[in-house]
């Protein structure tokens, strides 16, 4: 019923787009000057709908019209790679919410001074992990640090994973016995923020030694089907990168993602631009970015690995 109610979602709205120019072909054949000003929006209107439709049909793998779990991860650097994790926290947020999105955060883990160490986020929309399979990878950031007493410029990184949400039981099959399920009291920042109960659940799948948590929320029960949510989705990752090596390996151009080489670049000072290293599409206005204007970088990246 979910595929059904999506193609047709999807058909509704290339029938729409088709009746739209039908309509703007039988004004501009009228050839009445008055109906040009009117006809000049619609059409630019008219150009934008086509590039997001152009755009969402090259989105054809098999789980890009799956919800997706977003995981950030501060890495080396301390504060500020906890504070530019948090930035790009904000970043995704501001994105999903710029295409309508339902974003939930399902487990985070604090900085010790500022920003974060880890976040898991949930977004829900229509294409959301195909949309956001280019996110995936390290990204840079260098800026003049505010944790820096001498005002020197820092380059941090932080990790961004993208895994599928499918709802598929038969996809990935986990059996009871091989998770343990931990119990332990939510962390805050104190005061009547803390739970003074055991909600927090970390499940860890025995076999692969995996391991999902989740502490957002106040049930123990709904903690307890988020992590699994995360778990299935960590365990899907494997089995797809499994899948994903042995072809690669077969064309000989398997290359691991490592921590060595990032994705994209946010340079603040001493000029600001931020620049894909694999598409080499750049963009000078970096607060733009960081407010979540993304579709250029994914357009971009999209564009350029059809029919990979």
């Amino acid at each position: 019923m979910k595929q059904l109610s999506a193609l047709r979602n999807n058909i509704a709205v290339w029938r729409r787009l088709e009746q739209r120019i039908s309509d703007a072909l039988e004004l501009a054949e009228l050839e009445d000057e008055d109906l040009r000003d009117e006809l000049t929006p619609e059409v630019d209107a008219l150009d934008a709908q086509l590039e997001q439709r152009e755009l969402a049909a090259m989105l054809s793998g098999p789980y890009d019209e799956s919800d997706a779990l977003l995981t950030i991860n501060a890495g080396a650097g301390g504060t500020d790679s906890q504070d530019w994790a948090a930035m790009l926290q904000r970043m995704y947020l501001r994105w999903a919410e710029r295409r309508g999105y339902k974003a939930e955060i399902l487990d985070f883990t604090e900085g010790e001074v500022a920003g974060i160490k880890t976040i898991t986020i949930s977004i829900e929309g229509e294409l959301a992990f195909g949309y956001l399979r280019p996110e995936k990878g390290v990204h840079r950031l260098v800026r003049l640090s505010p944790f820096d007493s001498n005002n020197r410029r820092h380059t941090s990184f932080a990790q961004v994973e993208v895994l599928p949400q499918t709802d598929n039981d038969q996809e990935i099959e986990i059996n009871p016995n091989d998770i343990r399920i931990d119990t332990f009291r939510a962390s805050g920042a104190g005061g009547q923020s803390v739970q003074k109960n055991d909600t927090a659940v970390r499940i860890t799948h025995i076999p692969s030694g995996i391991v999902a948590s989740c502490q957002n929320e106040r049930s123990q029960t709904q903690n307890r089907l988020n992590a699994m949510r995360v778990l299935r989705a960590r365990l899907l990752e494997v089995k797809l990168e499994e899948q994903e090596k042995e072809l690669a390996e077969l064309r000989g151009e398997y290359q691991k993602a490592e921590w060595g080489s990032q994705i994209r670049s946010y340079v603040l000072h001493p000029y600001q631009m931020v620049k894909d290293h694999r598409t080499n599409f750049e963009m000078g206005n970096a607060s733009a970015v960081l407010d979540g204007d993304l579709d250029g970088f994914i357009d971009a990246y999209l564009r350029a690995n059809v029919g990979e």
